[in-house]
């Protein structure tokens, strides 16, 4: 595998882009390859679970994350387009409370590496998208917290235009970072 990668604002949080081979036939790419993830970007995880979300445009999913247990996620985008943001949650980090977000697309075939211990979420901006994840950890329902996605001390710049977001039960019942169970820093 081929890529292309650069690191976001925020600490360990990685733009990845692999490289495409194409003809008139159409084209390839390897969407996962862990020697090259490791070589590239040092990723020393494994991957346990994977999961595909399907989702009309202005659903907003996020933002998500466990207490313990964290999951490191590796996203990319099969079918549209969302804005894919992570949120930097561990106590006593550089960047505590700053977030990232990236347009990711079937068309521009970019990953986005989200480490454990960071909130992640993403708002559909196409008519409809497919998203597939790889996670470090497998899901706990009892261990997963809900960050408010338009907590204002964050002031995550959602690309809503005029509209409201479709959101689940969960995530209209969010909490604000103030008030959340939050991991700690992890000094490398």
């Amino acid at each position: 595998m081929k890529i292309k990668a650069y690191e976001s604002n925020l600490d360990g949080v990685w733009v990845i882009e692999p490289v495409l081979y194409g003809d008139s036939r159409g084209y390839f790419y390897e969407s996962f390859n862990e020697k090259s993830l490791q070589a590239e970007i040092g990723l020393d995880f494994k991957f346990v679970q994977d999961n595909h979300s399907k989702s009309l445009k202005n659903v907003l999913r996020g933002l998500h994350y466990q207490i313990s247990k964290p999951q490191g996620k590796l996203i990319r985008v099969v079918e549209g387009e969302i804005f894919d943001v992570a949120v930097d949650i561990r106590i006593g980090s550089p960047n505590f409370g700053s977030w990232f977000g990236i347009n990711l697309s079937a068309e521009n075939h970019k990953q986005l590496w989200v480490p454990p211990d960071f909130a992640h979420g993403f708002l559909v901006v196409s008519e409809k998208a497919q998203v597939l994840y790889k996670t470090t950890d497998f899901y706990d329902p009892e261990l997963e917290r809900v960050l408010a996605w338009n907590d204002k001390t964050i002031g995550i710049e959602w690309p809503l235009g005029n509209y409201n977001p479709i959101l689940s039960n969960k995530d209209i019942n969010s909490t604000k970072l103030t008030k959340l169970d939050l991991p700690y820093y992890k000094n490398k």
